[in-house]
């Protein structure tokens, strides 16, 4: 995927959206209940163009200031904005404004400033706990064991609706390693649904990129988080 075209990403867009309808109907799930991000952190514009006229609409973005600026450019169009990176409390400022969903909820410090911030624009923020189910150190997120008294500790803030979880495998190019990290979140969704008060909600699962999404329906996911997959390489990011 190393050349790019123009067509190339509505053409890519297309076989994405063929390969989750595959592993949908395998998995005996309906393909609509699985929503494809399409990550586009260090991506031109122009890519998330393309991709719009193709009828993407949720985009996702690690980077704060990267997709203030994008955000921005693409304000006239119709764009669901998802923060999947490592958030720093001093950078929510620059998304709260435009932010749809953020995946990656990991403090209980990031938390209070969100709260305060979304309450200060008169709005509730819809996010999701992020999960460290793997053994690398660079990854971010609750450890499993701690998720509930995590949850329970953010339950009296107004501002954020707790939607679900989030988690990312181990970097393989097995997509089956990343399987017991998916379980294990789907094995916290139960738990947190009966021990966590009625207005948290925990239906969302954000789980599974290019290399394992399949794997991630399989167990359950809600949300597929897929870069290469539409955008090709970031090697060339025009």
């Amino acid at each position: 995927m190393n050349s790019y075209t123009p067509a190339m990403v509505a053409t890519n867009l297309e076989n994405v959206r063929k390969r989750v309808r595959e592993a949908c109907l395998q998995a005996g799930r309906k393909p609509d209940e699985v929503r494809i991000v399409a990550v586009s952190k260090t991506f031109a514009v122009e890519r998330l163009r393309e991709a719009i006229s193709a009828g993407q609409g949720d985009f996702g973005e690690n980077y704060a200031q990267e997709m203030r600026s994008k955000a921005e450019i693409l304000k006239d169009e119709s764009v669901r904005w998802h923060f999947i990176g490592h958030l720093q409390s001093n950078k929510v400022k620059f998304v709260l404004d435009r932010l749809w969903l953020l995946h990656s909820l990991d403090r209980i410090s990031l938390a209070e400033e969100i709260n305060k911030r979304a309450a200060d624009l008169g709005r509730t923020v819809d996010a999701l706990i992020e999960v460290h189910t793997t053994d690398e150190a660079t990854k971010s997120g609750v450890l499993p064991n701690e998720v509930l008294p995590f949850a329970r500790a953010l339950a009296p803030l107004e501002h954020i609706r707790f939607k679900g979880l989030m988690t990312m495998g181990p970097f393989s190019d097995d997509p089956e390693r990343s399987r017991p990290c998916f379980r294990t979140v789907r094995e916290l969704q139960a738990v947190l649904r009966r021990e966590t008060p009625d207005h948290m909600t925990w239906d969302e699962l954000s789980m599974g990129m290019s290399s394992d999404f399949a794997v991630a329906i399989q167990e359950g996911a809600t949300i597929v988080r897929l870069g290469t997959a539409i955008f090709g390489s970031r090697s060339a990011t025009t």
